[in-house]
């Protein structure tokens, strides 16, 4: 990039002193922890869960004060009588010295050297619908670095192959040359009714409780194409609130290919993969019962397959409305998924300004309720957290833990399992690289 160029556009902006208006979603990592400090200081609807997410200004713009929103969220929420508005303009940018690194940072990729994310946008309402366009433009300078050594024997590049190159989508180095895409980035358009939204969108998703990872969905990819079926705001009930999303989309692969040329003894090490997209389904319900206040416990289950094994019946194409164990299948169909699935709770205390909140996941169909019991710890993955926020004189101090914890089990020794993520039938893996 143009270095005085650069420099050119900052200056513009900061001069303009730009108050910008989004109505879009509400999903930043940065933004979410202020807004998510908020309501634990008792400036928020305490039925949001934050576990179902993006979170939509609409429905919580409301419950914010100008002087709330203007302290650390760089995009002011706010309603307004206008039917079309102009999103803000967002750059990112990384530079990594050493390593390709990436964590949550959506359609970025893990590259070494320069890169910057460029998004912007509009947002238009008329009574039911809502369209918004923002897409990204990604630019990585992706200069080379030192890879899986050449120079080891045979044997240890089998075991590479065996157990990664033909297990997921997840190339070391994406491309030999500078990289360059466009995304439809943060686009949707949506039916909207009261609390509930029907849409196409091609948003990035984060559920459950954790603040730095999650383990069905987050925003550590690109975001794919889905229809959903969600919330926008918690719907009330005689037993409690509740926040939902169902979705359906595809998922795409990144074309990229290790050596092929690779052998051993005489036998190609690589393994092509099946071609073509794979289909998700997916849902998440967040319920908070109205005998406990603060306490959101919830559920999300994700299914995946390639496109041309999915069955042509309602089963086929909501899975995750089907059997939860695997001794219970019957039909060969069934047997061509890989499931994702957690249980979490999230804990709020706003009269401390702390809470407490955990996730438990599966990358595998337990064989029944037994199986389940006997061996909680098969393919399982968890994430554990606490916030405390203390006021101080100048500046309150806030004391913050997450742990996350996805290495394989010593189930491993008698039963055989995969990495997180990946599994048997969906050889691609739990991935959307579309880069």
């Amino acid at each position: 990039m143009n270095v005085k160029l650069f420099v050119r556009i900052v200056f513009v902006i900061l001069a303009a002193n730009i108050r910008f208006l989004s109505y879009g979603q509400y999903s930043d990592l940065q933004v979410c922890e202020v807004v998510r400090d908020l309501q634990l200081n008792g400036k928020l609807n305490p039925r949001f869960s934050f576990c179902v997410r993006p979170l939509y200004n609409l429905s919580i713009s409301d419950s914010l004060n100008e002087q709330d929103l203007t302290k650390g969220i760089p995009a002011v929420l706010a309603q307004s009588s206008k039917q079309v508005l102009f999103l803000p303009f967002e750059l990112k940018q990384q530079y990594n010295t050493h390593h390709p690194y990436g964590w949550n940072d959506g359609s970025m990729i893990p590259a070494k050297g320069y890169q910057t994310q460029l998004s912007f946008g509009i947002y238009s309402k008329k009574s039911f619908f809502s369209l918004q366009l923002r897409p990204e433009i990604v630019f990585a300078q992706n200069r080379s670095f030192p890879s899986f050594p050449s120079q080891q024997n045979d044997t240890i590049w089998r075991s590479y192959y065996t157990t990664v190159l033909n297990k997921i989508d997840a190339p070391e180095r994406f491309g030999s040359k500078a990289y360059l895409k466009i995304f439809p980035g943060q686009s949707a358009f949506r039916l909207n009714y009261h609390k509930i939204s029907l849409g196409i969108s091609t948003e990035d998703l984060w559920w459950g409780p954790g603040v730095r990872n999650s383990l069905v969905m987050s925003d550590n990819a690109p975001g794919f194409a889905h229809l959903s079926f969600n919330s926008l705001q918690p719907v009330t009930s005689s037993i409690g609130s509740f926040e939902w999303q169902l979705i359906s989309g595809k998922l795409k692969s990144s074309g990229i290919l290790p050596d092929t040329t690779r052998k051993f003894n005489g036998q190609s090490l690589y393994i092509p993969k099946p071609d073509g997209d794979r289909y998700l389904n997916g849902m998440v319900i967040s319920w908070q019962p109205k005998w406990t206040k603060g306490l959101f416990v919830g559920f999300s289950r994700v299914f995946y397959q390639y496109m041309s094994d999915v069955p042509s019946s309602f089963n086929g194409y909501l899975p995750v409305f089907g059997k939860f164990f695997k001794g219970s299948l019957s039909d060969e169909d069934e047997k061509k998924r890989d499931q994702v699935m957690s249980i979490f709770f999230r804990f709020m205390l706003p009269g401390e300004r702390a809470e407490l909140y955990a996730e438990y996941g599966r990358n595998d169909h337990s064989q029944n309720s037994r199986d389940f019991l006997l061996e909680p710890e098969h393919s399982r993955a968890y994430i554990l957290g606490f916030s405390k926020t203390f006021t101080a004189p100048k500046k309150d101090v806030r004391l913050f833990a997450e742990i996350t914890n996805l290495q394989i089990p010593s189930t491993i020794l008698l039963r055989a399992q995969e990495s997180w993520y990946a599994h048997y039938q969906v050889r691609h893996g739990y991935t959307n690289t579309d880069k």
